[in-house]
């Protein structure tokens, strides 16, 4: 009989635990996205089914942590709504008989262990599972579509430098950690305070980089498998961006700074300036990159950074803020992927 109350207590502790936080409150909106409200009330609900169909949603109850749940589930509805938007705006539909042949075989099916190693993987293993997964199914198919659909037109245009692989100029090592991720933000808002100051901070940091780089070939080093750590003028298609169209600078507009982790560069920061962003014609490319399901779907979600502002998108602040960068619900701006930040502005986003 333990067993049986103990989760009864933690499926009723499950409505006083999530969504917890301070500030005011959306009378019964967990978010708003355009004219569609999501409801706490849906919020709970997919709460409570989780808890009670998975041990690892059952272990955070024990701990006090169900509103890491709370914000999984309303990050995951919001992108749901803005994917039903973009859809509709985009003429793209789901391909039914993949998502049946999908849902046969059920790859969501079972529960979250509780022993899961990773928390913020299964945190949203667990949101995942819990919701509907024929609509869980169609959000990733929509994305993958709306990628194929905008990937052909799209090119952007940016200058960046990075923050943390680089040495500086005067030969100490670069930061590291806290520090590198603090010296990134503040070089962003730097950039976005004075588009002219970044110009010219990239276009020595580049410099810089080249010199570094004719000194190693000289010594006998093979640099070309060393991904480059400063641009000026970048033009790159979204064909062939590969990981890197799924982050900012590629759902951002021309003016924007977008301050991100290097894609693939463990302990790099991306300090970007969006120059130009084109999307309205085929672009020319070479080849373009396969890419395996998940990083086309999320290329697709990162298409929906555009709509977030467009619909007015409103967050209820018991639940946290948008993250921009990670597209996602999180507890505070600190705790953001990264920031994005219009020309002239100097705070996050």
């Amino acid at each position: 009989m333990g067993r049986p109350r103990a989760l009864v207590a933690v499926v009723a502790g499950a409505v006083l635990l999530a969504g917890c936080g301070t500030g005011p409150s959306q009378v019964g909106s967990a978010a708003i996205v355009g004219d569609t409200s999501i409801s706490i009330d849906q919020v709970q609900n997919l709460i409570d089914k989780a808890v009670r169909e998975h041990p690892y949603a059952q272990k955070l109850a024990s701990e006090h942590k169900l509103d890491l749940l709370g914000r999984a589930f309303v990050g995951q509805l919001v992108l749901h709504e803005l994917l039903m938007k973009a859809a509709q705006q985009e003429g793209i539909s789901p391909n039914y008989g993949q998502i049946d042949a999908q849902l046969a075989k059920d790859p969501l099916t079972g529960p979250v262990p509780a022993n899961s190693a990773n928390e913020a993987q299964a945190v949203s293993q667990v949101a995942t599972r819990a919701r509907d997964h024929r609509e869980e199914l169609t959000d990733a198919n929509l994305a993958q579509a709306l990628a194929d659909k905008t990937m052909p037109n799209l090119a952007v245009t940016f200058d960046y430098t990075s923050i943390g692989s680089l040495p500086t100029s005067d030969g100490q090592e670069p930061p590291q950690g806290p520090a590198a991720q603090k010296a990134a933000y503040d070089l962003g808002r730097q950039f976005a305070a004075d588009p002219a100051a970044a110009t010219k901070r990239i276009g020595g940091d580049n410099q810089y980089e080249q010199s570094l780089r004719q000194q190693a070939a000289s010594q006998g080093q093979n640099v070309d498998s060393i991904p480059p750590l400063t641009g000026l003028g970048v033009v790159l298609p979204a064909a062939q961006a590969g990981v890197l169209a799924a982050t900012p600078i590629f759902g951002s507009a021309a003016g924007t700074v977008a301050v991100f982790p290097y894609p693939n560069q463990q302990g790099t920061w991306f300090v970007a300036v969006v120059r130009q962003r084109a999307d309205d014609k085929p672009v020319a490319t070479e080849q373009p990159q396969s890419l395996d399901p998940a990083t086309k779907g999320a290329i697709g979600m990162r298409q929906l950074q555009p709509y977030f502002d467009r619909l007015g998108v409103r967050v209820n602040p018991r639940y946290g803020v948008w993250d921009v960068v990670g597209l996602t619900v999180v507890p505070n701006q600190d705790a953001a992927q990264g920031l994005v930040l219009s020309s002239g502005a100097s705070k996050q986003q």
